[in-house]
């Protein structure tokens, strides 16, 4: 099967495989529904269709939680991640439905039906993502990709995509050096499932993405800055020729003010929600050793703006008396046991609402880093500064994309798409993800034993060499 028809089979599996478990839940739903709530309504029970409208209520909830967690990508995440996805999704509709069905009602509803529904739910996902996936592996086997380097060493890129080797396997490596023809002929010979296009120069990478465009090829590669910011560019009709407008001034006026309306009231809401929590967390940090219960830290925000942020003491007092600026390691022994609770958990982070009031920060931004350890990474990638075209956040693209160790020169990437192409719904979907990460070990995994700040990739091409 070519790889062109074999993705649209894929694509048409996949929208099969969601419409399985969207029904399949949905039909719980509507048992649930007829059997503990339908009769006891405010006024009088709904005619036919008044149900069938509260079905298609509560798969549309399923559906957009489904987008939103990731649920729908079924054959293309991880198995695991996948039957997460699934479970927070249903969760996430059923309390919605709860508090729906809490406003047709006379008096509080019993929640112990939706609870049982909910693992119910969680079972139904898991057995049929489970069996999709196996029939996603046996029907599209990994592809066999070509992958095309220069002198710029491709082993982190590598190491990345073989470690889902359940869809990729690197077939062949073929180096530039080698020449015009050898590529193309590996290309013809190797390339026909794909071609990865390591850190090329610009020239040798336009010219191979127009090879491989004439012969409908699939590409993979990773995107350049420049790249990144011509996304969020104006095509302007007045000419005969297309002409794009990059402004590069950050967000509009309108996307301010909207954006600080927004973090004032999810920061009111989510203080009223997580007081207890924080009340516990601060008890216990002090039990523990007597010591202080919040610690405060200078930071980078907007414009390169310094402030204090603050969060929960999760390290032993003093855990820097030295004076060096370091990230937390893997196995950390400045971590209290209090702190790894609430690291894992990213309760640490909660007092940072108090700054977002403050206006120091937004809900959603890329992570504050600290003025040395920014210097640090602006000394090898002197465009990690462009992150700050906005406030740092309490969650952000990168913080829900990618992990604690992720390089800088990846932050810096993950951190331009969010700037680039933002919304207000991107703001709402990236807040609304940000459960789905909270009990995800590797998104708080530490950095390798040793380092003081997160990986730079010391093989980073520096690309004003490299346009």
């Amino acid at each position: 099967m070519k790889t062109k028809n074999r993705d649209q089979y894929k694509r048409f599996l996949r929208i099969l495989a969601v419409l399985v478990i969207l029904l399949l839940e949905t039909m719980v739903f509507a048992w649930v529904w007829q059997r503990y709530y339908a009769e006891k309504l405010w006024l009088e029970p709904f005619y036919f269709w008044g149900d069938v409208f509260i079905g298609v209520v509560y798969a549309a909830y399923e559906l957009l939680f489904m987008y939103i967690y990731g649920a729908l990508k079924i054959g293309y995440l991880k198995g695991s991640n996948v039957i997460y996805s699934q479970a927070l999704s249903g969760l996430c509709a059923n309390v919605v439905m709860y508090v729906q069905i809490l406003l047709l009602w006379r008096h509080l509803p019993d929640p112990r039906p939706l609870l049982v529904m909910t693992g119910v739910d969680i079972l139904i996902a898991a057995i049929c993502s489970f069996l999709f996936d196996r029939l996603f592996a046996r029907l599209f086997p990994p592809k066999q990709l070509l992958m095309i380097y220069d002198e710029y060493p491709v082993e982190n890129l590598c190491r990345k995509m073989d470690s889902r080797r359940d869809k990729y396997r690197i077939a062949k490596k073929i180096s530039v050096a080698e020449g015009e023809e050898a590529v193309e002929k590996a290309i013809e010979a190797f390339g026909q499932e794909g071609v990865v296009l390591g850190d090329l120069h610009s020239e040798t990478r336009n010219r191979l993405l127009k090879y491989c465009y004439a012969r409908s090829i699939r590409v993979y590669l990773t995107p350049k800055v420049s790249d990144i910011i011509l996304k969020s560019s104006e095509t302007l009709d007045l000419f005969d020729t297309p002409l794009f407008l990059a402004r590069n001034y950050g967000l509009t006026i309108e996307q301010r003010l909207m954006k600080r309306v927004l973090d004032l009231v999810i920061a009111v809401i989510l203080l009223v929600i997580a007081s207890p929590f924080m009340l516990i967390t601060a008890a216990a940090i002090h039990l523990y050793d007597r010591g202080p219960v919040f610690f405060k830290q200078k930071r980078l925000t907007k414009d390169g703006k310094e402030f204090y942020v603050y969060k929960f003491r999760s390290m032993i007092v003093d855990a820097e008396k030295d004076g060096v600026a370091r990230l937390a390691s893997a196995n950390d022994s400045r971590i209290t046991p209090v702190g790894k609770v609430i690291r894992a958990t990213r309760i640490d982070e909660l007092p940072q609402l108090l700054n977002i009031l403050k206006g120091d920060m937004s809900v959603v931004g890329p992570r504050p880093e600290r003025p040395e350890i920014a210097r640090e990474y602006e000394r090898e990638i002197p465009e990690f500064a462009y992150r700050l075209k906005v406030k740092a956040g309490l969650t952000g693209y990168a913080q829900i994309y990618g992990k604690y160790n992720t390089t800088a020169y990846d932050k810096l990437k993950l951190d331009l798409m969010y700037i680039e192409g933002y919304s207000i719904l991107t703001d709402l979907k990236l807040i609304v993800a940000t459960f789905k990460i909270l009990f995800m070990k590797e998104s708080t995994e530490g950095l390798e034993e040793g380092e003081t700040i997160s990986r730079t990739e010391k093989a980073k091409t520096m690309e004003q060499k490299n346009e």
